[in-house]
């Protein structure tokens, strides 16, 4: 499914920001133009696809944010919308005329929710109004940065609000090129049990913990994956595959971490299958020179079956940055 930068401007300055470095490196005024828009529609639709994620920055500030909504749904295309939940006030009154009868199915949202005790003063304040019109189509998101996160708020906003029962968990990467927060190597394991450590919480709450991609397999025990599995009821995946970005100017890259790696125009391609195959390509052929997060990573016999892609690219990239250019070309693009 393509991921849409409808703008590149933000309304928060998260430490742990997988778009940091390619907000850098591009025009933060730029937006995403109805013509472009168009043309993307027609590429989706044309590719067989029937779904796609709008994105920022935050997108809800584009000034014709809901315009573009309403254009897509029409054009059958389902939406699911990545915000902070800090909308402007007249924005989120026209949202909540335009979709109040739009289906679920068709429009969902995922709020990315940051801890309180971390965050601005105001920024619970700011978020309170989003939630409380679209709470019920909108899947709370976290992104574990640190190894003593808290999730307990989460579930406080998903009681309070009727949020979708499911929280969509990320691990927090390292940026190559850029400075944030991000979990180390030698702390994922430490995170990992933090994780399973509200396993009582998720089956209290009847909560799923859906996790993205980047986790590594070997950072849970097999009673935790156990634990887990009993909690989300399906096998849980532990790949890496293209969740390709398109932004305003059309640029195309294989995911924000990776926002330097092979950066390429949308027009160089003729279907959403020939971007997905091109990334997957250049993460495969990452993965055979550099291997995965660990030493081990090299003999696994879950990652030569493909249960597990040996972690994030992110890390590899990062640790390639330094060191002598030994390896194939095609790694230091």
């Amino acid at each position: 499914m393509a991921n849409i930068l409808l703008t590149q401007r933000c309304v928060r300055s998260c430490p742990y920001c997988f778009a940091k470095e390619h907000m850098s490196r591009s025009a933060l005024e730029a937006t995403l133009s109805w013509e472009d828009l168009i043309y993307l529609a027609d590429l989706i639709q044309i590719s067989g696809e029937h779904r796609v994620s709008l994105l920022g920055g935050e997108p809800t500030i584009h000034p014709e944010f809901v315009n573009y909504v309403a254009y897509l749904l029409e054009r059958k295309i389902g939406i699911t919308v990545f915000t902070s939940g800090i909308v402007p006030p007249r924005t989120l009154e026209d949202m909540t005329s335009a979709f109040r009868q739009i289906p679920e199915q068709r429009l969902s949202f995922v709020c990315n929710l940051n801890d309180p005790h971390l965050s601005p003063p105001t920024e619970f304040e700011r978020i309170g109004p989003f939630l409380e019109e679209f709470g019920p189509r909108t899947v709370p998101g976290f992104n574990i940065y640190r190894p003593d996160f808290s999730l307990d708020f989460l579930f406080d906003y998903i009681n309070r609000y009727g949020m979708v029962h499911q929280i969509r968990m990320g691990l927090a990467h390292p940026i190559p090129g850029a400075k944030n927060a991000f979990v180390s190597i030698e702390d994922i394991r430490t995170a990992m049990d933090r994780l399973v450590s509200y396993a009582p919480s998720f089956r209290r709450f009847r909560v799923v913990p859906s996790l993205d991609c980047g986790f590594p397999l070997c950072a849970f025990t097999d009673e935790q994956l156990g634990m887990l599995y009993r909690i989300v009821g399906d096998p849980i995946r532990f790949g890496c595959s293209p969740a390709f970005d398109i932004g305003p100017d059309m640029s195309v890259w294989c995911c924000f971490p990776l926002s330097t790696y092979h950066k390429k125009s949308v027009f160089e391609f003729n279907s959403i299958g020939e971007i997905v195959t091109f990334y997957r390509e250049k993460l495969r052929g990452l993965r055979i020179e550099a291997g995965g997060l660990y030493e081990d990573c090299d003999e696994c016999t879950y990652r030569e079956e493909g249960k597990c892609a040996g972690g994030c690219a992110a890390h590899l990239l990062s640790r390639f940055r330094n060191e002598e250019r030994t390896r194939m070309e095609e790694i230091y693009k």
